[in-house]
């Protein structure tokens, strides 16, 4: 059976993307957390994946021993051993924009992914709105995202970014979890789609699991003192 190694749901947006991946495409997996505590060298994190991974981070997939790092590469891995579950579009452009997409994510979207770092069991409309208001790099990359999204749900006529659930839409779930959280303003098609993947079973159970952990940890905690 696949293994994969994450972090604290409520905090690992990298993490979340392949487990949802594969929660959503019905794979069969064995969960295994190693709960943040610091990223120092020696510290519980670090020596709980010491012989897992070289790059001492979340998430890790193995299979029979053989570990893959790196979110993108678990994504494409998955695939290719589970092409039934049809994880990228079929069509050869529509799979290439996929992919695009997903790089680009991969990449990119640093002034909103460092303004808005993932946490999904706060509610923090008051620092989305500071964020908006004195940050424009999170508002070109809001922007940037509105216009990808809103082109993909009309080509593919919805409900999700290329038609039915692809690596893409798991790819771009903790942004959606970011929009929610900072509550940032986007128009009414791109809060649709927020809502639907939102209650997409695999997410769902994400989310479950990052409520459910009902834990603090102050170095993923710029704007709180506590929970």
């Amino acid at each position: 059976m696949l293994k994969l190694y994450i972090g604290n749901k409520n905090y690992s947006s990298w993490s979340m993307r392949p487990w949802v991946l594969l929660k959503q495409a019905g794979i069969e997996f064995e969960e295994i957390k190693v709960l943040f505590d610091s990223f120092d060298p020696g510290s519980n994190f670090k020596v709980a994946l010491d012989g897992v991974t070289p790059a001492g981070k979340v998430p890790v997939l193995l299979d029979d021993g053989f570990a893959v790092w790196d979110t993108l590469a678990i994504a494409e891995y998955v695939a290719e051993i589970h092409p039934e579950k049809k994880l990228w579009p079929q069509e050869r452009q529509a799979r290439a924009r996929a992919r695009s997409i997903c790089a680009e994510m991969h990449s990119g979207f640093s002034a909103l992914r460092s303004a808005c770092g993932m946490n999904i069991e706060a509610s923090l409309p008051q620092i989305g709105q500071l964020a908006w208001r004195d940050k424009p790099a999170v508002r070109a990359d809001v922007q940037r995202l509105v216009s990808m999204w809103s082109e993909l749900l009309a080509q593919h006529s919805g409900p999700l970014l290329f038609g039915g659930f692809t690596v893409a839409d798991a790819y771009f779930a903790p942004v959606c979890m970011r929009l929610r959280t900072y509550a940032l303003p986007v128009p009414a098609d791109i809060s649709a789609y927020v809502a639907r993947v939102c209650a997409l079973p695999g997410i769902k159970a994400w989310i479950d699991g990052a409520l459910a952990e009902q834990d603090f940890r102050q170095f993923e905690e710029p704007y709180r003192l506590s929970r």
